[in-house]
C-alpha cells in the first residue's frame, strides 16, 4: 500500500462522516433548532469562524476522517440549561428533534444511493455478462480436492474432457458443479491451468447426503465478463436503490449472525481494518486500470455508507437509534426522560463502543503484522 491509497481511504471515511453530520446540521436548520458547533475533521484546528446570524461556531480540523454537530444543552445532564437557554435543544418539539437525529443516517443512505446511481449511469446495466471458467478460492483440508493436489488460484478448464466453462443448463450453478454431480462417486480427470502450465489431476467427489450432491471440497469463483447496456437516469436510480437495498440486507444478515452466533467476528473490522481494506482493494483494482480503481472505490463507498447508516440506527446507547428511542418515549410520556438517566445510558454506550473499537483496532493491527 502506498500513502496515496491510505489517504484516499481516510478521505472516504471523512466524506461519509461529514455527510452524516451535515444531515444533522441541515435538518436542525430546517426545523429551527440552533446548532452550537459544527466541525469537519477532528484534531487540531486549522480554521474557524462564527455565524452571527445563527450563532454557530464552525471548525475545519486537521484530520479529514470525522466531524461533529453539537447542539445547545446537549451535554446538560442536570437540565438547567434547557430551562434557562431558549436555544437548548430540549426546548424544541419532539418531532423536530427526531427529524434532526434521524437525518444523519438518512444522509448516509442518500449518499450511497447517489453514488450507486452514478455508477450505473456511467457504466450501464449488466444485461449480457458471460461466465467463464471457475477459479479455486479455498480448499477444505482432507477433501478430495486436497488429496488430488488442487491449489488456490487453479483454473478448472474441463472435467473428463468436457468443457467446464459457464453456468449449468438451468443457470442455477456453475457448470463444473453439474459435471461433478454427473460423475458422482467416479474418478474424475480434471484439467487445470496453474499459472502458465496446464495439467490434469485425478479426484473422486464425495456425495453429501445433507446437501444431496457430490462435492470436491473447494470454494469456487467463476471468471466473469460483464456486458453493459446504457441506461436512463430513472433506471440508474432504480438500479442504485436496488443495489443499496441488497447491500443493506447483507449487512443486517451479517450483524444478526454476529450477535446470535458470533459468526463473522474474525472477518469484521474497525477503522484501521476498513482503511486497509479500502486502500488494498483500490490499489489492486488500479493495477487493471484507473477506471477500475475509481469503480472499486465508489462501490466500497456505497457499501460502507449503507453500513454506517444502518449501524447508527441500531438501538445501542450513544448512537442515533438510541436517541430516537428516547425521543419516542418522551413523545409518548409527554415529558422527557430524566436528563441524568439519559446521560448515564449514553455514556455507558460510549464506553462500550469505545472498548469495542479498541478491541477491533488491536485485532486489525495484529492482522497487518501477521
Amino acid at each position: 500500500m502506498t500513502i496515496l491509497y491510505i489517504l484516499a481511504a481516510i478521505l472516504m471515511l471523512g466524506i461519509m462522516v461529514t455527510v452524516h453530520e451535515s444531515g444533522h446540521f441541515w435538518a436542525a436548520r430546517l426545523t429551527g433548532i440552533p446548532v452550537k458547533e459544527f466541525a469537519i475533521g477532528f484534531g487540531p484546528k486549522i480554521l474557524s469562524w462564527k455565524s452571527k446570524k445563527y450563532d454557530t461556531q464552525f471548525f475545519w480540523r486537521l484530520i479529514p476522517a470525522g466531524g461533529y454537530c453539537m447542539f445547545y444543552g446537549e451535554d446538560d445532564t442536570a437540565g438547567e440549561e434547557a430551562k434557562n437557554d431558549p436555544r437548548a435543544i430540549g426546548r424544541f418539539p419532539v418531532w423536530r428533534r427526531i427529524v434532526t437525529v434521524a437525518m444523519g443516517p438518512v444522509m448516509n443512505f442518500l449518499l450511497a444511493l447517489m453514488v450507486a446511481a452514478c455508477i450505473y449511469g456511467s457504466i450501464g446495466e449488466d444485461t449480457h455478462g458471460v461466465y467463464g471458467y471457475t477459479v479455486v478460492q479455498q480448499i477444505t483440508a482432507g477433501s478430495p480436492a486436497a488429496e488430488a493436489g488442487l491449489q488456490p488460484q487453479d483454473i478448472l478448464i474441463a472435467v473428463n474432457g468436457e468443457d467446464a466453462r459457464g453456468l449449468a443448463d438451468d443457470g442455477s450453478a456453475y457448470k463444473i458443479s453439474q459435471l461433478i454431480d454427473r460423475y458422482a462417486g467416479s474418478p474424475l480427470t480434471i484439467t487445470v491451468q496453474r499459472g502458465q502450465e496446464t495439467l490434469s489431476v485425478q479426484a473422486t467427489p464425495r456425495y453429501d447426503e445433507s446437501l444431496g450432491r457430490a462435492l470436491l471440497g473447494v470454494t469456487l469463483l467463476a471468471q466473469y465478463t460483464p456486458g453493459y447496456t446504457p441506461v436512463s437516469l430513472p433506471r440508474a436510480v432504480a438500479l442504485g436503490a436496488d443495489y443499496c437495498v441488497r447491500a443493506g440486507g447483507a449487512i443486517l444478515g451479517g450483524l444478526r449472525d454476529l450477535v446470535t452466533t458470533g459468526k463473522g467476528f474474525e472477518e469484521s473490522s474497525g477503522p484501521v481494518g476498513i482503511v486497509q481494506l479500502i486502500a488494498e482493494e483500490t490499489q489492486t483494482a488500479a493495477r487493471t486500470s484507473r477506471a477500475e480503481a475509481w469503480l472499486t472505490y465508489a462501490q466500497l463507498l456505497v457499501l460502507i455508507s449503507v453500513n454506517l447508516g444502518l449501524f447508527n440506527l441500531l438501538p445501542i446507547p450513544g448512537l442515533d437509534g438510541s436517541r430516537i428511542i428516547f425521543l419516542i418515549v418522551e413523545g409518548i410520556r409527554r415529558k422527557p426522560v430524566p436528563q441524568r438517566l439519559e446521560a448515564y445510558v449514553h455514556t455507558a454506550g460510549y464506553l462500550l463502543l469505545f472498548s469495542f473499537m479498541i478491541v477491533m483496532t488491536f485485532k486489525d493491527v495484529l492482522k497487518i503484522f501477521r
